[in-house]
C-alpha cells in the first residue's frame, strides 16, 4: 500500500466531495473540480474527511493509490485557498501588460506575444516586470506558468528572460573568462 494513499484527506466545512459513478467531484466556496477517476480506486467521503482505496491489488495500483490521494487533496486545497505562481521577467525592455482579459508579453521578438488564459485561471500584471497566474486547478495553473515561461526560458549567460519567482539560474562565465587565461 502506498503511504501517502493511506492518510485521510481532510475536509474543511463548506466543501463537498461526491463520487458517483467514475466521476469525482469537490465543490467550495471558490467553486467546482470534477476528474473522472481511475476504475481501480475507490473515494469514500465522509463529512469530515474522505479515504481513497484501491479495488484489486497488483500491477502500479501503489502508485494509483497514492496519484489519487494526492489529486483529491490538491483538488480540496484549490476550492477553499485555490493556488498561485508567480513569474518574474528579466532583461532591458522585457515587459508584461494586461490587454483585457489578455497578457501581452515584449521579449525582445520582433513581435509581442498576446496570450489569452483558459477559463478558470486568473492572470495579473501588479508591475511590468511581475505575472501572477492564479486559479483553483493546481495542474492548470502550473501548465500556463510552464507556458509563459516557454516564451523566453531565463538564458545562463546574462539571466534574460522569464523565471518562476524563487528559480535558480545557474549563470556561465562566458567568452571573456576563457580569454583571460
Amino acid at each position: 500500500m502506498s503511504r501517502i494513499g493511506k492518510k485521510p484527506v481532510p475536509i474543511p466545512k463548506g466543501v463537498t466531495v461526491q463520487v458517483s459513478e467514475s466521476v469525482l467531484k469537490v465543490k467550495g466556496p471558490k467553486g467546482e473540480l470534477s476528474a473522472t477517476m481511475h476504475p481501480a480506486v475507490l473515494v469514500d467521503a465522509g463529512a469530515e474527511e474522505a479515504v481513497v482505496k484501491i479495488k484489486s491489488g497488483g500491477g502500479n495500483t501503489d502508485a494509483l493509490h497514492g496519484l489519487w490521494r494526492a489529486l483529491l487533496n490538491n483538488m480540496v486545497e484549490g476550492v477553499t485557498k485555490g493556488y498561485e505562481k508567480k513569474l518574474e521577467i528579466i532583461g532591458v525592455g522585457y515587459r508584461a501588460e494586461m490587454k483585457g482579459p489578455n497578457v501581452q508579453l515584449i521579449l525582445g521578438f520582433s513581435h509581442p506575444i498576446l496570450f489569452r488564459p483558459p477559463q478558470g485561471v486568473k492572470i495579473e500584471t501588479p508591475s511590468p516586470t511581475n505575472i501572477v497566474i492564479s486559479g483553483m486547478d493546481k495542474q492548470l495553473v502550473g501548465q500556463i506558468a510552464a507556458k509563459l515561461r516557454s516564451f523566453r526560458p531565463p538564458e545562463p549567460y546574462k539571466g534574460k528572460g522569464v523565471k518562476y519567482e524563487n528559480e535558480f539560474v545557474r549563470r556561465k562565465a562566458g567568452k571573456a573568462a576563457a580569454a583571460a587565461k
